[in-house]
């Protein structure tokens, strides 16, 4: 058990994360799931509470998000769902504790904040990792081109010697010397 009281591996909350219209959020069922309360009682929290839910905090998904989503699962998860069901983001999650009032609810969005900062620093730190590797690449490049280089310069060199002439002698000449 964490300090916030809720013992439940980082990994399920993360599997419960998607990415849709470029944003990550987590699906009404999965949060009913994961807060303890059943899908109908979350929605209904939060439809009386419309205006504490901006666009950027939650929406409904389309026909064609739910297809998607669910297209990513080989067993429905969602059996005969007769409503599109609402995504929320991390705020929405945030702000649905607040209206759910449950302390499981609070305990619970602790949580899954966690989790989303864990996610954002990942990739914060994958960033740095991509744009170090970058920098390494371009300076491989540059040794590649460095290295060519200085073969073309050896090459005329050995041509040089292979082809030229050899010299006369300088200097005070013997007999045995022509």
């Amino acid at each position: 058990m964490n300090e916030n009281g809720i013992t439940l591996p980082d990994k399920l909350i993360l599997n419960k994360i998607f990415i849709i219209r470029n944003q990550k959020v987590m699906i009404d069922n999965d949060l009913a799931e994961l807060y303890e309360v059943e899908t109908k009682a979350l929605n209904q929290a939060v439809k009386r509470n419309m205006d504490i839910f901006p666009k950027h905090f939650m929406f409904e998904l389309t026909e064609i998000e739910f297809k998607n989503l669910r297209s990513q699962f080989v067993t429905s998860r969602w059996g005969g769902q007769r409503y599109l069901p609402f995504a929320f983001t991390e705020h929405g999650v945030l702000q649905l504790a607040n209206v759910l009032r449950s302390k499981r609810a609070k305990q619970m969005s602790i949580k899954i904040i966690e989790v989303f900062v864990k996610m954002r620093e990942m990739l914060v730190d994958n960033l740095s990792i991509r744009l170090d590797i970058e920098e390494i690449k371009k300076k491989l490049l540059n040794h590649d081109k460095n290295i060519e280089l200085v073969f073309s310069y050896l090459d005329e060199l050995i041509e040089k010697q292979e082809y030229s002439k050899p010299r006369k002698r300088i200097g005070f000449k013997t007999n045995n010397d022509e």
